[in-house]
């Protein structure tokens, strides 16, 4: 029987044995506990978990821009504020250009390609306007004389992704920056350009074709809320309305002691 069995074994392909005797299953040890069952049990919370503090990016932005004594720690605190996502895509911190003291400020709203590689706002198409424009009222950047030079930033000091449109929360972090930047320029008037500038400094959400050409107020100062060149570009009729705020601007400018 034992020979036939050996037999079918080898038909089967059964060719090699792997003990020299035969094993009885029954009579091995059981085998040892495994160590996850063998660790000690987890001690007892010695009570609730301690939440996580949350930081909000805006309350650390007036923070930070409220403690800046002048405009170079304003650039410094601004180039190091870790809590916006954009600076991780970004080249340069577009902080400013013009001349500091100027009696008029420019807010723009993001930059662009050219002003994230060159490190400062309105230096592509739009700028060029922007510079044609000044021109025509007998404005520049960097002239010697306060009453006739321009200071100009932006609501984001970084390029967003794709050029996208800066968010709510974007603008809101960014916000208290850009207050304190204009408490330290001090401008005699303040030019929101686009929609975003005037949206954020404002806080309102009328379109700018609608409020274009109103003063309004910030901090103190008169305001006047501007078409962006960039959307002078894409819409040339607009120009007509650009060249009245323009005028409106000149004229007010002239009436400063």
């Amino acid at each position: 029987m034992a020979l036939a069995c050996l037999e079918g074994q080898a038909e089967m392909g059964v060719d090699e044995a792997i003990c020299d005797a035969p094993v009885n299953r029954y009579m091995l040890e059981p085998s040892p506990p495994k160590a996850a069952a063998m660790a000690a049990p987890a001690a007892a919370p010695l009570g609730p978990a301690m939440p996580v503090p949350q930081i909000d990016p805006v309350q650390e932005a007036m923070a930070a821009a409220s403690a800046a004594p002048d405009l170079p720690a304003l650039h410094a605190a601004l180039a190091e504020f870790a809590h916006c996502d954009l600076r991780q895509g970004a080249r340069n911190c577009v902080f400013a250009d013009g001349q500091p003291g100027a009696r008029v400020m420019i807010v723009g709203e993001a930059p662009g390609r050219e002003e994230d590689q060159r490190g400062k706002p309105f230096m592509g198409a739009a700028g060029q306007l922007l510079d044609q424009m000044l021109a025509a009222i007998g404005l520049q950047r960097n002239h010697p004389d306060p009453g006739r030079a321009v200071y100009i930033t932006n609501i984001l000091p970084w390029r967003p992704p794709h050029d996208h449109t800066p968010t709510a929360e974007e603008r809101a972090m960014f916000r208290p920056f850009v207050l304190r930047h204009i408490e330290l320029a001090a401008p005699d008037i303040v030019v929101l350009m686009g929609r975003i500038s005037a949206a954020t400094l404002l806080e309102t959400e009328d379109g700018i074709t609608r409020i274009r050409g109103q003063w309004r107020t910030v901090l103190g100062r008169p305001a006047l809320p501007m078409l962006h060149p960039a959307y002078l570009l894409h819409n040339p009729a607009a120009k007509r309305e650009a060249w009245a705020d323009l005028l409106e601007l000149q004229a007010r400018v002239r009436t400063l002691p």
